[in-house]
């Protein structure tokens, strides 16, 4: 059976590339492919740029509140075919069902929804300057780049298309490689919505896309989604033509558990920010600090629950919570960091290899992995796995947990989890991470910036800040007397 091949989306329609070169997609829980894309090669890249300029005129010329219309359009559109959207997002990445059925295409709705109701919001700023004034217009950047990471493609694409679209510039969006079929349908949505051609184009390719993107100076701005080093590189690039740039990048992340927490709730967080999507999330709490006091307590009932509670098979099973990793390669390179660990001195408590289920038998799957007696210096506890592998230390001082804590050139996310309340303030207020949750783990609403300290990240998406990294600040000087000139 031939597999479809999708074109890259520019202007509004798909466009054949002239080299013919493609890419295959695999299934990550069967081993499979299941379609093929063609390569942005440098015809398309040309007529991406076109056509977002067309767009960008078309687009920024229209009110705020029409454009908050339209957005609103696609919104209804996401909400209506969230089924048929999240398979997509099943296939390509091999997370369960059950999560992308209720968190990938309603968050990413979400945050359209909310940039589409602050568009009509923004507003400048008049100062009187003796017997003159000054105005300030909030203009849009021109053509903005968006680059995908493979985890969330579609929320991804909507996190980045959302804030930008609302603002009025036009995008050009790069998904990953892995996942790219989900951004192509958030582009044919933003069609049927009204939004005008051009002002959403999806190309398609690995580095050198990506690259070209960043270093192409037509683009205004990027914002990019992904590991560490790649980012510097993507950061480098831009930095040539002066872009902007926003980055959200990776995370070794702390979640502190206290002697008076509910044990079973910060467990549960535990789990979900270790296991969720495979482990696959960049703030996952992959450092587990536990306090002497609880300690055993603690891993005896997140043994239990994650050898009794975890289901791994085919994603597209309502019942499993357990999915496959993204590619055989990444399946290689988390059980490598288990091999590592087990070197290193750390002992497995539950979890370490890999699993084949028997309705998913050629899928990249790896068990839930629990690492105890973990040092602070062991490779397992110093780098992201981005898979589903838990390390838990012991700790019995406050001031200490939280050096230890900081101890990382990353600083993306962390949580406390206490029943005290001026402890919670107290500890989470001194953790070097830009996005904290005390008793509570992962939630991401729209309305809350989200971004990263020191190597995890430059600015922030979502929340209503971002709509200033979206757009630029134009001041006009308003003479109302005659000019002084000694001329």
């Amino acid at each position: 059976m031939t597999t479809p091949v999708y074109e890259n989306f520019i202007n509004g329609h798909f466009l054949k590339n002239q080299s013919g070169d493609t890419f295959a997609v695999k299934n990550p829980a069967t081993d499979e492919v299941i379609y093929h894309v063609e390569i942005a090669d440098e015809f398309i890249q040309n007529a991406a740029i076109e056509s977002a300029k067309q767009g960008f005129a078309a687009w920024s010329a229209m009110t705020p509140i029409e454009r908050s219309r339209i957005l609103l359009k696609a919104v209804a559109i996401l909400r209506e075919r969230n089924d048929e959207l999240a398979k997509v997002e099943v296939l390509d990445t091999g997370k369960p069902w059950q999560e992308a059925e209720c968190v990938d295409v309603e968050t990413g709705a979400d945050v359209i929804e909310y940039f589409a109701g602050l568009a009509p919001a923004q507003v400048g700023q008049q100062q009187m300057v003796g017997n003159d004034f000054y105005y300030t217009r909030k203009e849009p950047l021109g053509i903005c780049a968006g680059i995908g990471a493979w985890n969330y493609p579609l929320q991804i694409a909507c996190w980045k298309s959302g804030p930008a679209l609302a603002a009025g510039n036009a995008v050009i969006f790069k998904p990953s490689e892995e996942t790219p079929l989900g951004a192509i349908k958030l582009a044919e949505i933003f069609i049927e919505a009204g939004v005008p051609a051009g002002v959403f184009n999806v190309v398609q390719g690995a580095a050198e896309v990506g690259q070209w993107l960043t270093a192409n100076p037509n683009i205004e701005k990027v914002s990019f989604t992904g590991e560490v080093g790649t980012g510097k590189k993507v950061m480098a690039s831009a930095a040539g033509s002066l872009k902007d740039v926003t980055m959200e990048l990776g995370g070794k992340s702390p979640l502190l558990v206290f002697d008076d927490a509910d044990v079973s709730q910060a467990v549960s967080a535990a789990m979900l920010g270790n296991f969720y999507t495979q482990g696959e999330i960049c703030t996952n709490c992959t450092r587990i600090y536990v306090h002497k006091n609880v300690y055993q307590q603690f891993i005896d009932e997140l043994k239990t629950r994650t050898e009794q509670n975890i289901i791994a098979g085919d994603p597209m099973d309502p019942e499993v919570n357990l999915g496959a990793l993204i590619s055989k390669k990444h399946q290689e390179l988390v059980l490598g960091y288990i091999d590592k660990g087990i070197q290193e001195g750390a002992t497995l408590l539950t979890g370490g290899k890999a699993l084949s289920p028997a309705s998913a038998p050629n899928g990249y799957f790896v068990e839930p992995t629990v690492f105890v007696d973990c040092k602070d210096d062991m490779t397992i506890v110093k780098e992201e796995i981005f898979g589903p592998v838990m390390s838990v230390l012991v700790f019995d001082d406050e001031d200490d947990v939280i050096q230890r804590a900081n101890d990382t050139h990353l600083g993306l996310a962390a949580g406390v989890f206490t029943k005290d309340i001026q402890r919670a303030h107290r500890v989470i207020h001194q953790l070097q991470a830009g996005i904290c949750w005390i008793n509570s783990y992962g939630n991401s609403p729209a309305e809350m910036p989200v971004g990263g300290y020191k190597q995890s990240g430059i600015g922030r998406e979502n929340g209503i800040e971002t709509l200033d990294h979206y757009t630029q600040t134009k001041s006009i000087y308003v003479g109302m007397s005659n000019i002084e000139s000694p001329f």
